[in-house]
């Protein structure tokens, strides 16, 4: 496998086909490479940086991407995924959430590759004939075989007649740009797909189609997703970002370095190595870290924080910037939850079969709090929050001797 085959394939879930792609690579001309999104929530979070990546690795090849924002299709709604119709969005709040996202995507790619494009500048010409004739070139019944089409038809739930127009015009959006790649997430594939038979329906030589896969959030176990709370957003601060990644599972961090670092496959191998030979997973997970916070921010940005970050956790502080009561009680509640994680994921020479039963009665009690903290931060109800901040202090006041063993035993682990 040649170098630029490989650095395309990393952290990929489907290729159709490889030998199409290879053969594109083979040619020797810069290749179109299209990435679709539809403006109806333009505050990017890391999962949605894994498709970006991925346009990037094109980028390094020398590829152009077209990053095409769908202000059209928005206002349709893409059903990929959701089991009743989706709401429209007018076009003045489309024209405002595409703003938002051209300021976030130029973190990752790079603006002398990249060409912003909206799908408006056909869709709007394209007119009832137009859209009939598009519409002639595909069947109801391949439409029914996508799952989520099949699923709603299949239990009696409507589907509006304008929902079929997504992928149509998703894939008509690639015969225009004459795409020699277009990328998306897995649950894009049958979208991704239409656009590859229409243009072999339009004489067109067809696009090669490259799925990746889904981030899974903070929690390890679900996507990444802002309605889940689970997320880290690429405008966050660099203390908070920073403070999350430290948080995530020994496991997950192995599945985001592929995902989300731009460090080479050989580099991550020799840290499993690292790992495996004794070196502290906390400090390979300062790597990826510092990485990511130098993407999204400034580069020393990330050293700064690990050096805040280091600070807290010797000191037992937390930091004294905070400017509501609500962000406090956010803050307290993932510094407290993270020490108890940390804590138990080192149960030797740790902490002692003495009061493990103990420590664990202090997590059970920490994370009924944190369910409820969640909601005074998605409600920014400060009185609720208020509530919760006495109700946090009272616990860790009561539990003081746990916390402070735990606290002398975790720096002496951790070798501060």
């Amino acid at each position: 496998m040649n170098e630029a085959l490989k650095l395309i394939k990393r952290g990929t879930d489907e290729i159709l086909t490889e030998a199409d792609l290879q053969k594109k690579l083979d040619s020797g001309k810069q290749l179109i490479i299209k990435a679709g999104f539809d403006p109806t929530a333009p505050d990017l979070h890391l999962g949605h940086t894994v498709l970006l990546n991925k346009l990037r690795h094109f980028q390094d090849l020398g590829h152009k991407v077209i990053f095409l924002i769908g202000d059209f299709t928005g206002q349709i709604g893409d059903p990929s995924g959701k089991n009743k119709t989706r709401p429209t969005l007018d076009a003045d709040q489309l024209a405002e959430n595409s703003k938002t996202y051209q300021s976030q995507v130029f973190k990752i790619l790079k603006k002398d590759l990249t060409e912003i494009r909206f799908n408006s500048e056909w869709c709007n010409n394209l007119g009832a004939n137009g859209l009939i004739e598009l519409a002639s070139k595909y069947n109801v019944a391949r439409m029914l075989e996508r799952d989520d089409f099949n699923k709603r038809y299949s239990s009696n739930q409507s589907i509006a007649v304008h929902e079929f127009l997504y992928p149509l015009i998703q894939g008509y959006d690639s015969v225009e740009l004459k795409a020699d790649v277009e990328c998306g997430g897995t649950d894009q594939k049958f979208n991704l797909l239409v656009g590859r038979e229409l243009q072999r329906s339009y004489d067109q030589e067809p696009q090669v189609v490259l799925t990746v896969p889904i981030l899974e959030g903070l929690d390890g176990t679900n996507k990444m997703s802002k309605s889940l709370n689970n997320y880290i957003g690429v405008n966050e601060n660099p203390d908070d970002m920073f403070g999350k990644i430290m948080s995530i599972s020994d496991d997950l961090m192995w599945r985001w370095f592929e995902l989300l670092s731009f460090i080479t496959e050989e580099e991550i191998s020799d840290l499993k190595n690292d790992m495996d030979a004794g070196k502290n997973p906390r400090d390979i997970k300062f790597i990826l870290a510092e990485e990511l916070v130098d993407r999204f921010h400034n580069n020393g940005d990330g050293k700064a924080c690990k050096e805040a970050f280091l600070q807290r956790f010797q000191k037992g502080l937390m930091p004294d910037d905070i400017s509501s009561i609500v962000i406090d009680i956010e803050r307290l509640g993932d510094y407290t939850k993270n020490i108890l994680d940390l804590a138990l994921h080192y149960p030797d020479p740790m902490i002692s079969e003495d009061f493990l039963e103990e420590l664990r009665s202090i997590e059970k009690e920490v994370l009924s709090l944190f369910s409820d903290t969640l909601k005074a931060v998605e409600d920014q109800d400060e009185e609720l929050a208020r509530s919760l901040l006495k109700r946090y202090k009272k616990s860790l006041t009561m539990n003081s001797v746990s916390m402070k063993h735990i606290w002398k035993n975790y720096q002496k682990h951790m070798e501060f």
